[in-house]
């Protein structure tokens, strides 16, 4: 399956991003873009959970986008404490839909720091329309510009994340669900830490059901 995956280097505003990217052979198939989690906490495009989602991506027939942000691997640049690494995926996402200017839906997926990145694009770019955040950190950064959350999508975290409280979790939950007319989803993974390094499998599944429900909608 891998040797469809393409490498490819994507221009960015401070240079080029290394990026995989799949082609789907569908005509107007939806696209995806997933991200990764903090560099500077060893964070890639080519963590378990990142590679993972990617490829349940694929599974479901997308044309999917995983990038390195600046200053990660073969990208150029270096970390700019979330604003530049914002630009990175406007320029990824830009790229993509270039590649794939009759999708049918448009989804942006995060992991851990991934997350909060692709929230903050959800915020600026209207054509997406689906999201999946995993692990968000709502205990480390301000989610609150979620408010009102414009669009559709799934919140997955491990039910024993080390790292984030599960109250954060659920102060999110609430501050989301009360808002008219999307529907942000919660699902924990029952032993998943903030890696779901056992539980990788379960993380999947829901994914992939998750993808499943949505596209049927199209």
């Amino acid at each position: 399956m891998d040797n469809k995956v393409l490498e490819i280097f994507i221009p960015g505003p401070a240079g080029r991003l290394e990026a995989k990217y799949f082609k789907s052979k569908k005509n107007t198939s939806p696209i995806a873009l997933v991200l990764q989690p903090h560099p500077q906490y060893g964070g890639t495009m080519n963590n378990k959970v990142v590679v993972e989602t990617f490829k349940t991506f694929m599974d479901n027939d997308f044309s999917v986008c995983r990038v390195n942000f600046r200053g990660v691997g073969k990208s150029d640049g270096e970390f700019d404490n979330g604003q530049g690494e914002l630009a990175d995926a406007a320029a990824a996402l830009d790229w993509l839909e270039r590649e794939n200017f009759d999708n049918s839906q448009c989804w942006v997926s995060g992991f851990s720091f991934g997350s909060l990145i692709a929230m903050q694009l959800l915020m600026r770019r209207p054509e997406i329309n689906r999201f999946i955040a995993i692990s968000p950190q709502p205990n480390v950064y301000d989610f609150s510009f979620l408010s009102p959350c414009p669009t559709s999508g799934l919140m997955i975290y491990g039910k024993k994340d080390e790292l984030v409280p599960l109250e954060y979790i659920t102060d999110l939950n609430k501050r989301l669900s009360s808002q008219k007319g999307i529907k942000v989803e919660f699902q924990s993974v029952p032993d998943g830490n903030h890696f779901f390094s056992k539980n990788e499998e379960q993380l999947v599944k829901y994914l992939d059901k998750y993808i499943k429900k949505e596209t049927a909608l199209y």
